[in-house]
């Protein structure tokens, strides 16, 4: 929304942002029709008013929309403002006396311009004489390239005050940082020019022999060493010189023998720590095994997200977006109709045909698999909506997808199936005005364990009413959802298929049929006190579990349902929490990554405060900046529930649960960024990092710490997503996203694939020493 202010001296001037849509419309594009030197433009009144009954509240003039109905005259004057004077790029003059002075002084300087044009001095042409000769031999030219700094800072710190203070760098480790030189393989240095120093010497003439040297052959030469003399040797031994020399060097010689017998200094811990009994150093690589593209969903898109199938081996998904200009973030409007958004489901045994189709209402950011009933499929959209896939009606489709050996021999059968995949619509999406103001940047289903009821027994959480998603956005805010019943799901996709079918575009509204899907939670991660917000992008939750206080049977989803005008979160005290009950001995703490690089530790859980009977937050936050960028990567390690990888920026560090000191291990800043992460899914000391440069940094913890064991390129893009599978026994794979809309599916080698015999004991041990010495 725009803010109108009333500038001291001009009250007549209305700043106004124009976006380019609306610079299109009215002929007053920046810089093309209206320039610095020509700034003024006129539009007539009626044309402003006709594109405020068009757009309505979307209009870039609704916020004027007062002033310009008021105004006089039948044209307003539009002045393109680049240097932002006024706090936009253009202005609006709502008086016609002002509008006349305007043209005025523009007219004025016009004809003073032309007057001083006129009287320049003509002067006479320079005559060379030869000096710029002089000047060309004797000036500087730069040959070498020249070295690039990056030099960021936190966003939210941009224009803050500072105060400067004397401190001592020693008293506090984090008040300096040591750049220790290392050498970079990045770019060498040619060397062309050299001072040598040159000596002349008499001609040399060259002859040749008759000798013929066909092969090459072993020489050896013989010799005798010179050794003294028996008297010599009698002579030395009986000195009084080396006997002192005995005497002296008696006790640090038997010291040094000792230590030699106990300790072999040349022992290499870590390579005996990391081999198994194998013989030899194994290959470490990532095999080329497909890669997969299309062109009518995936030209000019980038892939956001890749998931594996959790239950039928060789089925993997992944959704695109596009990349969006600032502007065409700002005005969703501009937004291309030209691609789908849509997930693809894929099988690496027929890459050329896709097996199913998800459509959604907008591209997506995210999405998962959900781990009771892989046939669910949840996502996360750009708008911040939360959208359900229910894909059973297809399953028998994904199983029945055969292995390339079996497909070569039906070859002309494969021809003539080239149909159009099916098409699946989403069966619930949650109501835009209750869900994320901003993209939905991570998703995640909880854990559906058994649990007991009220009277004593024992039951499977087999109830629509529990809590099952949880999503992040960057508007300072986590939402908890429940997943609506399957009547509610095929009652939403039934109006779905009425709406398309239709002629007409139907209101966007969410009263129709009751069918709006509304969170039941929201914490708020923005502080009031110190007014901090923290944008999440990332989140971990380690264990979280809700249950519904019920007698009998259970109650519908409407009867849960707060009305639509009330306020349908519950910022963790409205009365829809009221109906839940938390279980016991379940952690409420969680990790979650900002959009400023801070990685923030933090407990949701409230109290009741005893005065007023209402819930209370007693959030505490525990805050670490390390990274520089916005984090990409927060994952746990599938081995150990108290370990998490972030990654962000130029750096990734690993972090355990419960030690606040910071991360117990973390990265140099390196030259390029940090794109995406995975944890390897069999062996607990390794991970994949993806960089901008599309390489794969495999790092094994075993091996080496400061660096990556090995690096591998992957594409000529960034590297986007990261996703392993070990669905098979045999082969394991890893598919890695680039920017340009490729999905390549690697094969691991052996060796990252399975672990030693006390590889975990290693790791753990390795864990509790860096814990150790940061305490």
């Amino acid at each position: 929304h725009a803010i109108l202010l009333f500038f001291i001296g001009h009250p007549e001037i209305f700043p106004l942002l124009l976006t380019a849509k609306t610079q299109k419309i009215f002929n007053c594009r920046a810089d093309e029709d209206v320039t610095e030197e020509n700034c003024f433009k006129c539009i007539k009144k009626e044309d402003i008013i006709q594109d405020l009954k068009t757009r309505a509240n979307t209009s870039d003039f609704h916020p004027l929309r007062k002033v310009i109905l008021e105004y006089p005259g039948e044209e307003l004057l539009l002045v393109f403002d680049p240097k932002f004077q006024y706090g936009q790029n253009f202005y609006i003059v709502a008086s016609e006396e002002a509008k006349e002075n305007l043209l005025e002084l523009s007219a004025t300087a016009k004809e003073t311009e032309e007057d001083r044009e006129e009287t320049l001095e003509v002067h006479k042409a320079w005559v060379s004489l030869g000096s710029e000769k002089e000047v060309e031999e004797e000036s500087v030219k730069e040959r070498d390239t020249k070295i690039k700094y990056k030099i960021s800072r936190v966003r939210r710190k941009f224009g803050a005050p500072i105060t400067f203070t004397d401190k001592n760098a020693s008293d506090d480790k984090d008040s300096y940082a040591e750049c220790t030189s290392y050498e970079d393989n990045t770019f060498t240095i040619k060397m062309i020019e050299r001072d040598v120093g040159v000596q002349t010497v008499p001609k040399v003439r060259e002859t040749s022999t008759q000798t013929k040297w066909t092969y090459p052959r072993n020489a050896s030469t013989q010799y005798y060493t010179r050794e003294l003399s028996n008297e010599a040797k009698a002579e030395t031994l009986s000195s009084e010189t080396l006997k002192e020399f005995l005497t002296a060097v008696h006790i640090r010689m038997e010291i040094a023998l000792q230590q030699n017998e106990i300790m072999d200094v040349f022992f290499d811990d870590w390579k005996a720590l990391a081999e198994d009994k194998e013989e030899g150093k194994p290959d470490v690589y990532l095999k080329a095994y497909q890669s997969f593209t299309d062109v009518q969903y995936l030209k000019n898109r980038t892939i956001s997200c890749v998931r594996w199938h959790p239950t039928i081996y060789g089925i993997i998904a992944l959704s695109a977006r596009e990349q969006p200009s600032y502007e065409e973030q700002v005005n969703l409007s501009n937004k291309s109709l030209l691609h789908q958004s849509v997930i693809l489901l894929l099988s690496f045994f027929d890459p050329i045909c896709l097996q199913l189709v998800l459509k959604a209402p907008e591209d997506i950011c995210c999405f998962q698999f959900s781990p009771s009933d892989p046939n669910i499929i949840a996502g996360g959209c750009v708008d911040g909506q939360v959208v359900l896939w229910d894909i059973s009606k297809h399953e028998e489709k994904l199983q029945s997808a055969k292995p390339v050996a079996d497909e070569i021999t039906d070859l002309s059968e494969g021809q003539q199936s080239s149909t159009e995949p099916p098409l699946v619509r989403h069966c619930a999406a949650s109501s835009i005005p209750y869900s994320n103001k901003k993209p939905a940047a991570d998703i995640q289903w909880l854990p559906c364990n058994s649990e007991g009821d009220q009277k004593g027994g024992t039951s499977e959480n087999r109830d629509e009413n529990y809590l099952q998603l949880v999503t992040c956005s960057p508007d300072c805010s986590i939402l908890f959802w429940d997943i609506p019943s399957i009547e509610h799901r095929q009652k939403f996709l039934t109006e779905k298929i009425k709406e398309e079918k239709r002629s007409y575009i139907p209101p966007d509204t969410d009263e129709d049929l009751d069918l709006s899907w509304k969170p039941l939670i929201k914490i708020n991660l923005r502080e009031r006190d110190s007014n901090t917000d923290y944008g999440p992008t990332r989140i971990s939750l380690r264990e979280l579990q809700y249950r519904y206080k019920t007698s009998g049977k259970a109650k519908s989803l409407s009867a849960l349902r707060a009305p639509i005008k009330e306020s349908p979160y519950t910022e963790m005290s409205a009365s829809s929490s009221k109906n839940l009950e938390v279980l016991e001995n379940i952690s409420t703490n969680f990790f979650f990554g900002n959009e400023d690089g801070e990685v923030v530790y933090s407990d949701w859980k409230m109290k009741i405060n005893t005065h007023s009977k209402k819930p209370v937050s007693q959030m505490h936050l525990q805050k670490y900046t390390l990274h520089t960028e916005t984090i990409n990567t927060l994952q746990n390690s599938p081995f150990f529930k108290d370990i998490f990888l972030s990654i962000g920026g130029q750096k990734f560090a690993i972090w355990k649960e419960g030690v606040t000191n910071g991360p117990i291990l973390q990265s140099s800043c390196s030259a390029g960024r940090y794109t995406a992460g995975q944890w390897s899914l069999t062996r607990p000391g390794v991970f994949f990092i993806g960089r901008d440069n599309g390489n794969i940094d495999i790092w094994d913890l075993l091996k080496k710490t400061h660096e990556p064991s090995h690096f591998q390129n992957i594409s000529k893009s960034i590297i986007t997503f990261i996703s392993p599978s070990s669905g098979s026994a045999e082969q394991h794979f890893l598919a890695v996203s680039d920017d340009l809309g490729v999905l390549h599916i690697l094969e691991i080698c052996q060796t990252l694939c399975h672990p030693s015999s006390n590889e975990h004991a290693s790791v753990l041990d390795y864990f509790e020493r860096e814990v150790k010495y940061l305490k």
